[in-house]
């Protein structure tokens, strides 16, 4: 891997080098954290979990080839080569960062309260009309995954999009100082975390960090629908723009309409004066702020109207992620990756532009800290307020979450368990329905979707 020879590795993790000098100037093929992975010439990076030792699975390594350990034990005398490190968990941040500064590639950095990955997605696909693009993996965005992403950079690649996910303070900078954006995107500030983050202005406090991180002559472009975003100064002398609905935005979406769970058609208009037609092809108002995150990019990086009209045109389904899947009876907005208040009242907005019966399988969000019960009623009051026709709330907190929907007018059932719910499905689900599925990452929800498809 360019540039990552043991010798650079262990200046950059300021670590000390065990081992035999003749094999300093060699790089490494490859770099990993699972022992699992580990091909000839490897670099282990052995990060204990919170269940496992990771360094008992060194000499499995060692035995598939790897050239080299980095460990935060002492090993004492030992026949291969390894790199003694105060920390393995910086010690990959660090070798990424190393193996980042060796690519001179247009960088683009996300993050938000919610929509960084489908942000990502449209972001990726727009640029994909004329870069060869990498971009975060699945939801690879927190401090393993994002090195990982980067490790899976080469030398094909001209623009990398990259995700960053935090849910603590001081999370950003060490994400930030190894990404090193060129290009900073705010998706908005939610109120997810709010456990660990207490207000709306300690999440934009976090979040914002990333910019810290901007290289020189970097863009900073910012969700202008935000009312925390919006009033953003300029940050180290780089005046913001602003992707949004209001013409106060600088890339901005007019003559919005709805075409149910088949997306959205808008025009969008550029700082140029110039504007396109386009056909959003996910459902959702927040689905046109993300065809404007990936309009506000592609412009910064020199795309024309019509390769930024094909990327959002093109832009791909993602499983767990407002993905349509038709089935010969019912439709399923297959949502289930992950969930919090703002992100499972937009999805309900989405289900709620479906054309017949309504249908929401709702769990419990995580992490809301003393407001969960309170944001979970919210939420299905939120559901019975819009006229969904049944919700079924799945988990403890769910039983606010039923609560509020059955007060507001909504036909709701509460199940313990996602058993339970499947054991009574067939008797909830009509032919025709539109079924919305989503909760928390924890909840397991797939299995639900895969349940709903052989209905």
């Amino acid at each position: 891997m360019k540039n990552l020879t043991l010798r650079n590795i262990t200046k950059a993790c300021h670590g000390e080098y065990r081992g035999p000098e003749n094999l300093l100037d060699k790089e490494v093929a490859g770099v990993t954290i699972d022992s699992r992975k580990v091909e000839k010439d490897y670099l282990f990076i052995a990060i204990d979990g919170e269940r496992v030792n990771a360094h008992k699975f060194i000499p499995d390594t060692i035995e598939k080839g790897a050239m080299c350990v980095i460990s935060h034990e002492d090993l004492g005398e030992t026949d291969f080569p390894y790199i003694l490190v105060e920390s393995t968990g910086q010690a990959l941040l660090d070798t990424a960062k190393l193996y980042r500064d060796s690519f001179d590639i247009k960088v683009v950095g996300i993050t938000g309260s919610v929509g960084k990955t489908s942000t990502k997605e449209m972001i990726a696909s727009v640029l994909s009309q004329k870069y060869c693009v990498h971009k975060t993996l699945g939801n690879f965005n927190n401090e393993w995954g994002l090195p990982i992403t980067i490790f899976e950079m080469n030398e094909k690649h001209q623009v990398a999009v990259l995700e960053m996910g935090v849910n603590h303070f001081g999370e950003m900078r060490r994400l930030s100082s190894v990404a090193s954006p060129d290009i900073c995107v705010i998706t908005n500030i939610g109120i997810a975390h709010l456990e660990f983050f207490k207000t709306r202005e300690g999440i934009l406090q976090e979040k914002s960090q990333m910019i810290q991180d901007m290289k020189p002559g970097g863009s900073i472009l910012l969700n202008g629908d935000d009312d925390l975003l919006r009033d953003m100064g300029p940050v180290k002398g780089v005046d913001p723009e602003f992707f949004g609905l209001g013409k106060n935005c600088q890339f901005y979406a007019t003559d919005v309409e709805p075409l149910g769970l088949r997306g959205s058609s808008c025009t969008i208009h550029l700082p140029s004066g110039e504007s396109f037609d386009c056909i959003v092809p996910l459902p959702g108002a927040h689905m046109v702020q993300n065809a404007l995150a990936g309009t506000a990019v592609g412009y910064q990086l020199g795309l024309t109207p019509a390769e930024i009209k094909a990327g959002i045109e093109g832009l791909p389904s993602i499983p767990g992620r407002n993905n349509i899947i038709q089935t010969d009876k019912i439709i399923i907005l297959d949502d289930c990756y992950n969930a919090n208040p703002i992100s499972m009242q937009a999805s309900l907005d989405v289900l709620n532009m479906a054309i017949g019966r309504k249908v929401a399988v709702l769990g419990d969000m995580g992490e809301l800290g003393e407001t969960g019960k309170e944001l979970h009623y919210e939420t299905g009051a939120h559901a019975g307020d819009i006229g969904i026709d049944l919700v079924c709330g799945i988990g403890e907190l769910s039983k606010e979450l039923v609560a509020g929907a059955s007060e507001h007018g909504c036909e709701a059932k509460w199940f313990p368990a996602k058993a339970d719910f499947l054991a009574e499905m067939k008797h909830l689900i009509q032919p025709g329905d539109n079924i919305l599925v989503k909760a928390s990452h924890g909840m397991q929800f797939p299995e639900i979707v895969d349940e709903l498809q052989k209905f």
